[in-house]
């Protein structure tokens, strides 16, 4: 597979799920390991985006006169929803933060993709504010798309790898 690709590129590619009975256990480990990490760097973009769409929300309803409080003040509100579920953290944790995609500065969505997306609301039109959720819901369904596929990558990897363990404890009870 090519290393000028993306990681995810390579992971979501059919080659990587093929003949996996003649590939060794160390390989098919490396192999979800490698999908587990793209997995789990798909599911923290999903949780800026959920996040940027939140201080959108946010200032909406600001606009609108249904919030009295100001942003910084909400902030940490808004900034923890979303991130516990069931009393767990819903996000592995991570060595180290994955770079956000490059952009270019001059779109709406880096706009609100950039770190400055606090002192950038204020300025934003209600009709730019609207698109944001638009792009940012549309960039959302796009990951959860992949993330979806990457989940059945796991899987098939996982599936093997239990399925060799399994046949192992086969054998060695049957020569035991």
């Amino acid at each position: 597979m090519s290393e000028q690709r993306r990681r995810i590129d390579n992971v979501l590619e059919p080659e990587y799920l093929a003949d996996l009975a003649d590939v060794g256990l160390e390989e098919l480990r490396e192999r979800r390991e490698a999908a587990e990490d793209v997995e789990t760097q798909i599911s923290y973009y999903r949780r800026l985006l959920h996040g940027r769409v939140d201080l959108i929300n946010f200032e909406m309803r600001r606009r609108s006169g249904h919030e009295t409080r100001t942003l910084i003040e909400a902030l940490p509100e808004i900034l923890a929803q979303g991130m516990i579920l069931g009393g767990e953290p819903n996000l592995r944790h991570l060595e180290t933060m994955p770079p956000l995609p490059t952009t270019t500065g001059r779109r709406l969505i880096d706009k609100i993709m950039d770190d400055d997306i606090l002192t950038q609301l204020p300025e934003l039109s209600q009709e730019e504010l609207n698109e944001a959720v638009d792009r940012l819901e549309e960039v959302e369904a796009q990951l959860s798309v992949q993330r979806r596929q990457l989940h059945a990558v796991i899987d098939a990897l996982q599936d093997e790898i239990i399925s060799r363990y399994r046949s192992q404890q086969g054998e060695e009870q049957a020569a035991g």
